[in-house]
């Protein structure tokens, strides 16, 4: 049986996530209440605009599930905005956050969508994630990062993929590329083999 993996649908480019997982053989289902939570083997908090997600999470009472959810040891994913809302503090017009990550999120670290830009993995990427291809769109920076935080990908010298027990967090865009790793890795965070 294919794995159930949620992407929480407030805002973002949920479709492009759901094809990634589809391609490694997983079930992407679309996340808006908590209910919804229940027998995911893994969770994806997509990028977007971390405003507009922070305010549907709200409106949506999804703030304590999602708490819960990371609690439960299941592995959780944000990718860009989704990895300012993993983070314990944000800096550059702060939103409320989940405070699971023990990072500070700096918002727009990037610049503006016009500076947006892809680029390859430094050398030294952790086993599987050689020659990375990253995609930034208004990204944010993870900085002051806690001693549990361990680094999986830089560009540029920057930490742009990390892990925390099962929390991973990357300040790209993985779902804009035909590159599944991150994704795999998810699922692997979780003990699913496809």
């Amino acid at each position: 049986m294919a794995p159930r993996i949620g992407i929480l649908a407030v805002q973002g480019d949920v479709a492009a996530h759901a094809r990634a997982l589809e391609g490694l053989g997983a079930e992407p289902l679309p996340v808006l209440r908590e209910k919804q939570l229940d027998g995911l083997a893994g969770l994806i908090l997509p990028g977007g605009e971390s405003t507009t997600i922070a305010m549907g999470i709200e409106r949506l009472g999804l703030w304590e599930p999602l708490r819960a959810y990371a609690a439960s040891g299941r592995p959780m994913l944000g990718t860009c905005a989704g990895a300012i809302l993993l983070a314990r503090q944000v800096e550059r017009a702060p939103v409320p956050t989940l405070g699971l990550l023990d990072a500070l999120a700096v918002r727009n670290a990037y610049g503006t969508q016009v500076d947006s830009f892809a680029g390859p993995a430094d050398a030294g990427a952790a086993p599987g994630l050689e020659d990375l291809r990253c995609v930034f769109i208004r990204a944010p920076e993870l900085r002051e990062l806690g001693p549990s935080v361990e680094v999986l990908v830089r560009v540029a010298g920057r930490p742009v993929l990390v892990r925390q027990r099962n929390l991973l967090a990357a300040t790209f865009h993985p779902e804009l590329t035909s590159d599944s790793r991150v994704h795999q890795l998810l699922l692997e965070s979780g003990g699913v083999v496809c």
